[in-house]
This record gives C-alpha cells, structure tokens and sequence, in this order.
C-alpha cells in the first residue's frame, strides 16, 4: 500500500533538550529594611493572566522548534530510506541522533507540563489554539523524556529494524531478485509449484525481524503509558477521537457491510484459480500462494479486462511520463505545477542494476519541511500499476502543497484525520483509471470496447479484498499484539487464524512460530497499529467519488472523467486546505452530506453482485 512517509516523524521523532518555550507568570518580590516603617497600603490583587497570549507565545516558539527539527529529521530519514548501503550505519546512526533530538524536545518534561497547564485553561483559548496543544500534547506522548531512556531505545530499535527490512536480499532459484521481481512472479506465474516457491521466498525476512518487533512491542507500549494511555494501538486511535473498543467495532461494522459481496469474490476466486492453474480440486480456503499478492490484499490481476491493460501503450511512453502526466491532472483540476524541489530532489525511478547501495522500493510521499519541499520515493516502470500508484502519490503531494498555507498553523499541516490522506491518493488513482479519462489522454480507443462487468469485477477485486485484509486481519492482530499482549509463541498461529476468518486464505504449507508471516509486511515495523487508516480511506473515497460523479459532474461513477474540471478541484481543494484544522467527520459531513458510511462503496459495487451470483451458482460457499 502507498503510505506517505511522514515516517513516523511527525508523531515520533524531533531533539536535544531543549529550553522551554512558554513563559510563565512570575510576581517581583520588592524587600525592604526590617528597620523602616512600612505605612500600610491596601494591596493590589494580580492582574489576571492573559491565557490567549500565554497560548500564542508558547505555540509561537514550540512551533518554530518543532518546524526544524522535523525537518532535519526528515532529511535523515530520506538518506536512511534512498541510500541502504549493508554494513554502513553512517545513515542509521544519523537518523537516530535527528530522532532522538526531536523526540526530546516534543517530549520534554517542560512542555508537557506547560502544554497541560494551557489546556487546564481551554475555555479561555480559541479552537485553533487548543487543536494545536492538543496536537503537541499526543505527539509528546509518543517520545515523553520523563522515561527519555526507554524513548532513546525504542528509536535506535525502529532504525535497525528498518535497516533490516529494507536491507534484506531475497533469493529465489538461487538468485537474488527485488520485492518488485517477485510481485511480478506472483502476478504472472502460473505453475502451482513454482507460486509456493516465490510465495515462500516473500516471507524469508520474517523470522530475522522476529527479536526486533518483540522489544519494538515493548518500547513502544512502555512509551506512551508514561503519558497515560494503556497501550499503542490506543494511543494511535485516540488520533481520531476515538477509543480502542469503538476504532474495533467500527472495523467489524466496515466489515459486515462488504461482508456479502466478499462472499461472492472469494467463492468466484476459488473456483476461477483452480482452473487457471489446472487443479481438479477446488480448495475450501484460498492457498495464499494462488493470489497475485504476497498478502492477499489485492486480487486484481485475477482479471484482464481487453483495452482496460495500458502496459503496452505505457512501455513505449516511458516511465518519467506518468510522473509528468500525473502532474498534468492535477493542474487540469486548477492546481499548480509541483514545485522544481520535487524533481530535483525525489527518488522516481529504479535504482540502476550497477547501483551499490539499495532504497525502499515502497512507494510513498514526504513533506519533508511542513513548507513546499516536497518528495516522493517510488521506483516507477512504465506500467498500469505505477500509472495507477503514481497519481496516487502525487495525491498526498497535492495535498501537502493545498494545506500549507498561512491558515493552517504548522502542527495541523496533515490530512483531517491520517485516513484522508489515502483516501485522496486512492480518489485520484481510481478516477485516472476510468474509461472515460483514459479514452481522454489517449490511453485507450474510444471504440474499444470494454466490458463493464469485467472492469467492475477488476476494481472489485482491488477495492473490496482489501477491507478483510486491512480493517480484519492487519487491525485485529495488531489490536492483540500491542493491546491483548499476545503471547511470543502464538504470533504466527494469531496472524493465520485472522488471516483465514476474514479472507478465507491458508497458507500453502506449515508456518510455525519459526516464521513471522505478519512482519513480512512493512507497516508491522515501521508505520505500526494504524492499518485501518487504509479500510477508512476506501470508505472515504467511494463517499467522495459518489458526490463527485453524481453531484457534480452529473456522470455514472463507474465512467466519469475528472479531467480538467475546475469544480472538481475546487471540491477537493475545500476538503484539503484546512489540513487538520477541522475535525474529520465536520469535513465529511459539510462536503458530502452523510456521515462515513461503506453505502457508497456497497452502491458502486452493486451492478457486479446478480454477476457474480450468475457465476457461483452450484458452487460451493465456505466462507
């Protein structure tokens, strides 16, 4: 999934103790001679404290520290991320000094204790103020220097186990290959046999990050309760608003609304496999290996919809092309060109096979000053995947750009809430893969005909497998992991049990505790117990795809063609200038007119349901 890199950065990492920024009332002692009579006054009470100002000094200054620190936090994060080099820790070592710096200025003792003074006094302080306490007050409780050791620790842990993943040489028939090369094995490979040998070969990393996650677990836990809360991935849903137990029910609820459809897919799924790779048994369960992804998130390349694969057409116009293109729909919608920083300064494209170091090949965006310098790590091929992925990236840069404005003070420069920006990113990547849009730019003949069913069936199986995967498996193991303390030796037990209550998938052969299945996936390591940030985003999405095609642009929304509509750009402007100014459900509600609710996404996937009933019928259902 295209996360933006905010790294972790924005709420874990920024400096070397720092003085305290907010001035405190202080009242001058005058002393007198013991031997001089003093006449009598009537005393003066103390004028009262100006909380507004005591406010605005403190956020003046905090904000400006924050805002550097940050930044060189970022920058440390983006050579450890682009330049992986095996046995060079000049980067990690960087990293950890920049993160430790900002963690113990935003963790200082003295600014919880002056932020949780101000905040005593909100009646007296404007929203914006006590969104921007509030905002520094959780960032504070994720590197608190009250317990400055365990802070230290838990970040040099992070770095390494960052290293570890992204440093890992995979082997498949004796060679070494990219996460890239085997994603493409897995999409086009049709020998049963050979699947489970790739399969397998995407999940060697797991137990060398077994150590590493155990005591992340630890840290990470131990960091925020000094702060209060109980455990991590409490902490993480108190970013919403939310408590544990209704971010947990809210992920069922998502669930059980995209619960029948999913019936439907995983029992087409099964069937369809087997005769593709010529299996005279029809499995109960999905082997995880049949599935065009190492995680079963996205069954997509199940289905080749003629005229709708762009690989051909895109492989002659080159990868820098779809960045560039990309760019060109965004300006089509009233935004401006990216800022020169963004080319001269992002990672694009592969590395070069003669390259001597490594980069995350995950693709993400950074807003690495909170200002206009702004970044993308992708590894771009000319292909309908990264055309996809590449608006997607670009999305969280628009949005960067749109909410850093004089309205919106730094510490509330991010999405409304952390899943609006995927929705964003996941907005524009479905919107510059409808027909319309590409029949548009050429991508596609107009007369090519294209079935709709099939086209549907193809989005189906990208949009909708996902929600088990992200609101089912990746939250309730994460939920047991950091909440429920889940035991050392049930990690991989935990992990294929979800696995198959929510996706209906098995593993193709024994995984034992002496694998960690889920800490193959990067988000377990280093964007940790926030996954759910992705179901929400597709939810948000099909909402905002909804009043788009049919509010605005009056159109189908399984054709609509967003291209150069002013209207369309000012819509998703309003939703992204304000950045975290506002609250998230506000947004949603003034924009679209419901609160969040899957009815969109269960509505834009409705044609497809009596299709695929047609197609199971007689077969067997097992989930």
């Amino acid at each position: 999934m295209k996360k933006p890199l905010i790294s972790g950065l924005a709420l874990a990492t920024l400096g070397s103790a720092l003085w305290a920024c907010a001035p405190t009332a202080k009242t001058a002692t005058a002393t007198t001679p013991a031997t001089e009579a003093v006449p009598a006054q009537a005393s003066t009470p103390p004028a009262p404290i100006d909380w507004g100002r005591q406010a605005d000094e403190f956020l003046a200054n905090y904000s400006a520290q924050y805002q550097q620190l940050y930044t060189r936090s970022a920058e440390a994060e983006w050579r450890s991320n682009t330049r992986i080099v095996a046995g060079d820790t000049t980067n990690s070592a960087a990293t950890a000094r920049a993160n430790e710096a900002m963690a113990a200025f935003t963790g200082s003792s003295q600014n919880i204790a002056d932020l949780r003074q101000l905040l005593e006094h909100k009646d007296q302080l404007t929203d914006i103020q006590v969104k921007q306490l509030q905002t520094a007050l959780y960032n504070a409780a994720n590197s608190p220097q009250t317990i400055a050791d365990v802070v230290k620790r838990r970040i040099k842990a992070e770095t390494q186990q960052t290293e570890k993943l992204y440093g890992f040489d995979y082997k498949y028939q004796g060679k070494s290959v990219t996460t890239n090369d085997l994603d493409e094995l897995l999409r086009k490979e049709k020998d049963p046999k050979k699947r489970q040998a790739i399969w397998e070969a995407s999940k060697a990393i797991g137990p060398t990050l077994k150590d590493g996650l155990l005591n992340l677990r630890g840290l990470r836990n131990q960091t925020v309760q000094a702060l209060g809360y109980p455990d991590y991935f409490t902490y993480q849903a108190s970013d919403y608003g939310m408590s544990r137990e209704e971010m947990m029910t809210l992920m069922r609820k998502i669930n059980e609304e995209l619960r029948p459809l999913y019936r439907e897919l995983h029992t087409y799924a099964r069937y369809e496999l087997a005769k593709k790779y010529g299996q005279k048994q029809v499995p109960d369960y999905l082997p995880a290996s049949w599935l065009p992804n190492r995680w079963g998130q996205d069954w997509s390349a199940m289905v080749e919809v003629k005229g709708v694969n762009l690989d051909g057409t895109l492989a002659k116009k080159g990868a820098e092309w779809q960045v560039k293109q990309a760019e060109r729909f965004y300006q089509s919608l009233g935004f401006q060109a990216l800022p020169p920083v963004f080319w001269e300064k992002s990672s694009l494209y592969p590395l070069p096979k003669t390259a001597t170091y490594k980069k995350n090949n995950h693709a993400s965006a950074w807003h690495m000053d909170l200002n206009n310098d702004v970044r993308s790590l992708m590894s771009v091929e000319p292909n309908t995947e990264w055309y996809e992925t590449t608006h997607h990236e670009l999305g969280h840069i628009y949005y960067y750009l749109t909410y850093t404005n004089p309205e919106v003070p730094v510490l509330l420069r991010a999405g409304a809430n952390r899943a609006y920006h995927e929705a964003m990113g996941s907005l524009m990547g479905l919107a510059a893969t409808q027909k319309p849009f590409l029949v548009g730019l050429g991508l596609q003949d107009a007369k090519a005909k294209t079935d709709q069913t099939q086209t549907l069936l193809k989005e189906a199986l990208n949009y909708v497998t996902f929600i088990p995967f992200s609101s089912g498996v990746m939250s309730e193991w994460e939920n047991s992991f950091y909440a429920d303390n889940l035991p050392a030796d049930q990690l991989n037990a935990k992990w294929w049990e979800l696995v198959k209550k929510y996706q209906g998938i098995v593993p193709p052969s024994t995984r034992g505790e002496n694998f960690l299945d889920p800490a193959t996936k990067t988000h377990i390591n280093d964007d940790p117990a926030q996954y759910y940030d992705y179901a929400l985003s597709y939810v948000i999405l099909f909402q905002l795809h909804d009043h788009i095609s049919k509010k605005i642009l009056k159109q189908d929304p399984h054709a609509t063609n967003y291209y150069g509509s002013k209207e369309v750009g000012s819509f998703l402007a309003d939703i992204m200038r304000p950045g975290a100014s506002k609250d998230w459900r506000q947004v949603l509600k003034e924009k679209t007119g419901e609160d969040l609710s899957a009815r969109a996404m269960v509505d834009y996937f409705q044609p497809l349901m009596a299709y695929l009933k047609e197609q199971n019928k007689g077969r067997k259902y097992t989930m």
